[in-house]
């Protein structure tokens, strides 16, 4: 197994502020940026704060920025980067950070809590509910979203303007907002909730401008915009605008 020494810039410091410190670290083939990390904790800065899991892509701790761009570290590997350039790792850059690598991402949680939950249909039990398979798919690509918050990160709206989070609930949970509303037995309507409705006038789905830089950094490849934010931009569109729908809400309305 051949190995080499690799230079890298990672963010020390907490919350009243820190800088990138350098280290030059051994790396061995096959192995990927948390590795490297580790090996930094191992021999260099035992008091390195990162947080992780399962070091398989799928529990959506290591997020991290390398070189810039919001990537988890246990699923970027070394052999992406040229030997002789210097790896830079640094904290999400939207949240507030705690100890260097860490981040307090209690924002999304926080915006989680504000999403309604799934409203199950009347008279059906457990084992009752019946999909067509063309929705049990549509809705599965949302499902495999790990909360890495990348996504969230990457952003510009919350990214570049602080001010907007507290109206705008990110690309996470409008797509959240979106699975519930294309649900064929989501009953959320018969409780008075329009989720669309609601995605637009209290979630912020106007500020989404589709610039994709959301799906670009999505570990799991969901199409989040293609296929959840503007269709649900292109509904709530309908809803206020398109003559012919508002015609149809108003006889429906009046008829009830």
């Amino acid at each position: 197994m051949s190995s080499y020494e690799a230079r890298f810039k990672v963010w020390r410091g907490d919350e009243q502020g820190g800088g990138l410190e350098d280290f030059t670290v051994e790396v061995n083939d096959g192995e990927v940026v948390l590795d490297i990390v580790h090996r930094l904790q191992a021999t260099q800065a035992p008091d390195l704060a990162v947080r992780w899991n399962c070091k398989a892509g799928k529990c959506g701790s290591c997020s991290a920025e390398i070189n810039g761009r919001p990537r988890l570290m246990c699923m970027t590997r070394m052999s992406v980067f040229d030997r002789a350039e210097t790896i830079t790792v640094t904290p999400l850059r939207t949240f507030p950070v705690i100890r260097d690598l860490v981040t307090d991402v209690g924002f999304n949680y926080r915006k989680a809590r504000e999403v309604p939950a799934f409203v199950p249909p009347a008279g059906l039990g457990a084992g009752e509910y019946r999909m067509m398979q063309e929705d049990v798919d549509r809705s599965q690509e949302f499902r495999k979203c790990i909360e890495c918050f990348l996504c969230q990160d990457t952003c510009h709206v919350v990214r570049d303007h602080e001010e907007n989070k507290t109206a705008f609930a990110g690309p996470r949970f409008l797509m959240r907002i979106a699975e519930l509303d294309m649900h064929p037995l989501d009953a959320a309507a018969e409780t008075g909730l329009d989720r669309g409705r609601t995605a637009q006038d209290e979630h912020g789905l106007g500020y989404c401008n589709i610039t994709k830089c959301c799906t670009e950094v999505c570990p799991e490849g969901i199409k989040i915009t293609d296929n959840a934010l503007i269709p649900m931009k292109e509904r709530a569109v309908d809803r206020k605008y398109d003559p012919l729908v508002w015609l149809g809400s108003k006889i429906r309305r009046r008829s009830s």
